[in-house]
């Protein structure tokens, strides 16, 4: 039998379901499908004054796609409060595939040449599933997803996943839909072709060679190693010219632009709404 990979991945994202582990040590791999699910509406979006203000001015220097590697493992680092991370090596190594491959996807913000805040998640045609975010500063996840949802919007998609309900995503207007209603609503953004980089990167197709039967009639599925449960309520953890003004970032490596990038996001998700 053939080893899971990126392509693997990439087609139970197209099913619905997403991977995670039950700590950063442990090697094994487990697909979840929840009854219940976390989105944001991209064209609810809800930015709240004070976080307004603050993408307003400006406070980080936006980028995408620049430190992936680095976004994953902030992610997955331990803290005060947090003693443990569902990303473990071999999910870590299977983001780096799709990121290598154009699936994966970096929101960063950087202060004095230092990495405080970013996100990360993987893109599917019309669909992105938001995987997780940090903050070493204040409001910078808050600002990289603002960042994100202009980009999306921006780019097309129609799905922000954001696996489960959390008080944080309420913020933002995320609400939970069952199982059902979540993959109908996979299944009308899998016919959308969208693009992360405008102008730039299709979202692509499924490919890989599937699931097989470990995940039939949803639950959880662990990879090379049985079914096994996860604990219930784990969660990870997310005009023309605004759009022109988002294209100025380019692709790979470039900023989403400087002056002026956190109007040119807000403009962007008020026309959508």
């Amino acid at each position: 039998m053939s080893a899971f990979d990126a392509r693997d991945l990439l087609d139970c994202y197209a099913r619905g379901v997403f991977p995670m582990a039950d700590a950063r040590e442990d090697s094994r791999v487990f697909l979840i499908d929840p009854e219940r699910r976390g989105v944001i509406p991209l064209d609810r979006f809800h930015v709240s004054r004070r976080l307004a203000r603050t993408v307003r001015g400006d406070p980080f220097e936006v980028r995408f796609d620049t430190a992936f590697h680095q976004v994953v493992l902030e992610c997955a680092a331990l803290g005060p409060g947090r003693t443990e991370t569902w990303i473990n090596r071999p999910i870590e190594d299977l983001y780096l595939q799709l990121h290598a491959a154009g699936r994966a996807h970096s929101v960063e913000c950087w202060q004095d040449g230092e990495l405080v805040g970013g996100l990360y998640g993987v893109s599917l045609r019309g669909a992105f599933f938001g995987e997780s975010m940090f903050s070493r500063r204040r409001d910078a996840s808050k600002v990289a997803l603002v960042h994100l949802v202009a980009r999306l919007i921006a780019g097309g998609f129609v799905l922000l996943d954001a696996q489960f309900m959390t008080e944080h995503l309420s913020q933002f207007g995320a609400e939970e839909i069952g199982r059902a209603a979540y993959h109908k609503r996979l299944a009308r953004a899998l016919e959308v072709e969208a693009h992360f980089y405008v102008g730039g990167v299709a979202g692509g197709s499924v490919g890989g060679a599937g699931l097989g039967s470990g995940v039939a009639g949803g639950g959880t599925a662990a990879l090379g190693a049985g079914v096994t449960g996860l604990a219930a309520g784990r969660s990870s953890s997310l005009g023309s010219e605004a759009s022109g003004a988002l294209a100025a970032g380019g692709r790979t490596g470039a900023a989403a632009a400087t002056a002026g990038a956190g109007a040119a996001a807000l403009q962007l998700i008020a026309q959508a709404s």
